[in-house]
């Protein structure tokens, strides 16, 4: 289970950390930072209580894909973090 942030989303709002981008291509090629896909996967840190018209369907620790340009990233306590609505995560990787 993950531990708490301090940072409780509201209604249907989710946090999430994004996951480290590969250094490697799958060939073996080191990648260069401008290189490098900006990661669509992360892992779920606290989720709101959900609203009557859209129930939370996710919990912390989920691993997600979501929207390339979704969310808005914060700073806390020296972590980087992404705010965004459930509708802006496309999939849950199990």
């Amino acid at each position: 289970m993950a531990k708490s942030v301090g940072i409780k989303p509201l209604g249907s709002r989710v946090l999430i950390k994004k996951l480290e981008a590969e250094e490697k291509s799958q060939g073996g090629i080191i990648l260069t930072s401008s290189a490098k896909e900006k990661p669509q996967v992360a892992e779920v840190v606290a989720v709101g209580p959900g609203t009557k018209d859209e129930p939370m369907e996710l919990k912390a620790g989920d691993k997600v894909v979501f929207s390339k340009y979704a969310g808005t990233d914060i700073k806390y306590d020296g972590e980087e973090y992404t705010l965004m609505n459930q509708s802006d995560i496309l999939a849950t990787v199990k």
